[in-house]
Order: structure tokens, then sequence, then C-alpha cells
């Protein structure tokens, strides 16, 4: 498959795994509504942000929404948009990486772009995600009008790119509209009510497809040249014997098959998103006014209707959404009022001064956007965090002042490779921390066992031992237990079926 080369490209390859694991310390201040909600506000580097996450949420995001700088050579008020074409290339493609393991095994993720990245983009994202796993891409009207400033061209569209985890993801079909609807009728009064004309011819050969069939009104009717019945003759005398065979209003035109509004289903989704159906550059730009009437707006928010779109796409309620360039907060705000669990993260100050105050409005029962086509009262919460210090020094070795819970959780994804049971709010109260595929796990650390003298009940035992068996329960199958040292012999610890790691040498930082 071909690939992209850029001048940093073998470092840019490895830029995953050299970002630190860091802390995310919650702000109770800029924290809304209510507690425990799942829901969070990150303000900092994306890249750490999402390195950050992955103990917790790998392999859980169902939907994942970005709309990352277009890479214009224009300078924007709220972020830079004039990086260099190797330069964005390397700012995306570990980003993109720590995207992917994010990702559910059902997930997708979205990306909005334009012509300026978005065709390097398409075989960036090929690369990591897979070619084979590309969804489509998505074509949205954002302009109401020409821009008769421009020198060759006035663009009218964006791109979304779709790509899903798995290559049979599947979309949710979209409610059906009163515009789609509003092609059925019903001119015989046919009690089923209304329906649609359907064409009763195939392409394709079918050998019962080939007959002359007799009308009403003694028209006889066949297939044009080339063309056949798309049922047999036994089948359409059935349907027009049960009044599903429409011959005109004289009886005398060729079957048409009915196709019932009753009995269609939900609408598959279509590439083209009209400015009419999901808003465009302009309905957004007002969202944005009506949210912060005294402030200058957002250069390219996306309509609420857009990421609506999306969301109906690709996620059911409950599911998680992640947006790592939330910009304005719209894919959070969206999220929020379609019932969905997200996780946001911007960099900038206007995570405080902008996002949170949006989600805010949003727990307040704003009335913007798509409040009221959804019927959006308000509720719900979110808690607001920022990145502090990392959990490994420049060595590898755990800092200082790491606590338990967040060291067993790391602990838990570096053994399983999975995101730590309940986001890891259960660790703290027990030095077993679970079991993962017949094996189970524990950490002395940090007094975990009520002994807080220096390396007290931090060394494994015969009495450590039996208080870590005591705390795993029924559970008797084998244990890897992490501690500062180990003061039972080879035997012993092959009789038991524990295996020890040292902290903080055995702990893996990445």
């Amino acid at each position: 498959m071909p690939i992209l080369q850029w001048m940093t490209r073998d470092r840019d390859l490895k830029a995953a795994d050299t970002v630190p694991y860091r802390l995310l310390e919650r702000d109770a201040a800029l924290s809304v509504g209510e507690a425990a909600s799942g829901n969070m506000l990150i303000q900092g580097d994306n890249l750490e942000a999402l390195k950050s996450l992955l103990p917790y949420y790998r392999g859980q995001v169902k939907c994942i929404y970005i709309d990352p700088p277009y890479n214009t050579r224009s300078a924007f008020e709220h972020y830079d948009d004039s990086l260099e074409h190797s330069e964005w290339l390397a700012m995306m493609y570990p980003r993109l990486e720590l995207l992917r393991e994010l990702l559910a095994e059902g997930g997708s993720i979205w990306v909005s772009i334009d012509d300026n990245e978005g065709h390097y983009l398409k075989v960036l994202m090929d690369e990591v995600f897979g070619r084979a796993n590309f969804i489509d891409t998505i074509i949205w009207e954002k302009a109401d009008s020409p821009r008769n400033s421009a020198r060759q061209f006035s663009s009218d569209h964006d791109f979304i790119l779709a790509y899903s985890r798995q290559s049979a993801w599947q979309p949710f079909r979209l409610p059906r509209t009163e515009a789609a609807n509003s092609i059925y009728s019903n001119p015989d009064d046919d009690p089923r009510g209304p329906w649609l004309p359907g064409d009763p011819f195939a392409n394709k050969p079918y050998s019962k497809g080939l007959y002359t069939i007799v009308g009403p009104t003694g028209r006889s009717f066949k297939p044009p040249e080339g063309r056949y019945w798309r049922i047999s003759e036994e089948r359409l005398r059935e349907l027009d014997s049960d009044g599903r065979v429409w011959w005109g209003p004289n009886g005398s035109a060729r079957p048409s098959l009915k196709r019932y509004l009753a009995e269609v289903s939900d609408l598959v989704p279509r590439t083209l998103w009209k400015r009419d159906e999901v808003g465009s550059n302009r309905t957004s730009k007002n969202e944005m006014r009506s949210l912060f009437p005294d402030e200058a707006s957002f250069d390219t928010p996306k309509p609420e209707a857009v990421i609506q779109r999306v969301l109906q796409v690709a996620s059911r309620p409950g599911d998680l959404v992640l947006d790592s360039f939330l910009g304005s907060g719209t894919t959070a705000a969206v999220a929020h009022k379609m019932g969905r669990r997200w996780i946001g993260i911007e960099m900038g100050d206007h995570a405080v001064t902008h996002c949170a105050p949006r989600l805010r409005k949003v727990i307040e029962g704003e009335q913007g956007g798509i409040s009221k086509t959804l019927g959006w009262q308000g509720g719900g919460g979110f808690d607001f965090y920022r990145l502090g210090d990392p959990v490994f020094d420049t060595d590898g070795t755990i800092a200082a002042d790491i606590g338990f819970a967040t060291l067993a959780a790391h602990i838990w994804f570096s053994e399983t490779e999975v995101p730590s049971p309940a986001g890891g709010a259960e660790f703290g109260a027990s030095p077993f921390l679970g079991a993962y595929d017949g094996a189970g796990l524990a950490l002395l650390y940090n007094g975990i066992l009520g002994d807080k003298r220096v390396s007290g009940g931090n060394v494994l035992t015969r009495t450590t031992l039996a208080m870590v068996r005591a705390a795993a329960g029924d559970f008797a199958g084998p244990i890897t237990i992490y501690g500062e040292a180990n003061r039972l012999g080879a035997d012993t610890l092959k009789a038991e079926r524990i295996t020890f790691k040292q902290t903080p040498y055995d702990v893996r930082a990445r």
C-alpha cells in the first residue's frame, strides 16, 4: 500500500510512544452539574491527554469526531492554522494512532477537512486505520452563497472522512423526514395507506422474468428490450389480486409494484449533506453569536446539526463520544443533548472561556442549535480536568507523589492491555486489583495494607501474601504481585503460583 513520506516521518512514527502518561487533575470550580456523570472536559495538549486516557478508555470510544486545523496558511484568532505541510502531517500522525487505540471494535472516526490537506489525510488514515476500513467521504455544503472575492472558485463544501475500526461496521439509519415521506400518496384509497409506485423491471436475467401479461383493460405488457420482469407472472398476479399492483388511474398503464410507506425502513445515510438539512457556516456562526453575543465568534465552527448527523449514524444513547480538537465545544454540547457520554479535549484558554461556559449553558437547558428539535430541557453534568505531572519520571521510574489508584490503573493497563474496570474508580480499597483472562493482579504500594511506614506493607511476605489472598476472595488462580521487595523464596512463589514484579523497575512506563 502506498504511504506518505515527509521530512520527520521516522521520528513521528514513534512520537506516540515517547509521550508521557500524565495525571488528570479535576478542577472542582469548573466542574458542573451531576457528580460522576462520566463526561470529561480536559484542558491540555491533546496528544498528552489522549495518552493519559489510554489506561482508562482504550477500546471504549464508540464515535470519534475531530475538526483539526485545516492548514490553510492563515492565522486564526484562537489557534495557529499556518503549519507547514510536513509539520501538519507530523502533528496528525501520532494523534491518529492514539485515537485508533481508544476506538472501540465497533466504533468509527469522522474527520472534517478541506482540500488543503484532505487528500494527504486520506492516505495517512489509510495507513493508520487500514484502507479496508475506509467508510466514505461525506460532502458537507458549508456555504449558502458564493464568495465573489475568491481568486478561482468559491468553495461550497468541506469533507468529512469516515473510517471504522473494523470493516464490518454498519451505520445506523436516519429517521425518516417529512420530505422523504411527502413523495408517497394514495390515489386509489388503499387501506394500507400511502404508497410509491416501484419499477417492475430488472436488468439482470431472471428465468421467470420473460412473459406477457394482460392488464385490466385488456392491454398487453412485456419487458422492454434487454430487461426482465422483477418477479414471476404467478407472483405478479398474486400481488394484483391483493391490490398491490397499480395499473394507472384508468387501468391501462404498465403495472407498477406498490411500495408502502408503512413498510419502508428508516433512511440509509447519504454522502451529500446539504445546508438546508444540517446547516451551513452561517448557521454555526449564528449559533455561536447567540451563545456569546459580546465576544468574537470562532472562524470555523460546525453547526450542531452536522455533529448530530454524525452521532445519529455512528452512535446510540449511552455510547462514549470523543473530540480531541474540541474548539468551541460543539461536539460535547451535541453529544450531551443526545444522551451520549462524552470526552472533549481543548488546549487553549477557550477551554475555560468558551467550552466550559457553553456546556454549563447546555446543562442549564439552553435552547439554541438542536435543543428544540430534541426537546432538550437541560440536566446532567461534566468534570473539568487539567493535565498534571507525568506519572513516570524521565528515567521511567514512578514519580514520588503518584497515588495508589493512579499507579494501579497503569499497571492494570500495562498487564492486560485493556482499560481498568469502572475507569479505575474502584482502585484504592484493596491490594487485589482484579482478575483478567484467568490471572490475578495485585499491587503493594503507598500503604494500601494500612502500614504507613516507609516500605511498610509494600514488601511481599507471607503476611502480606495472606492479606492479598484474603482480598482476592474466591479467586484461586495465579497472581502477579507488584511490590517494592520480595521476601519469599523461589519455591514458595512457585507453589503459590505467584509472579513477583518489583516497583518501580518492572512497571512499564510505555
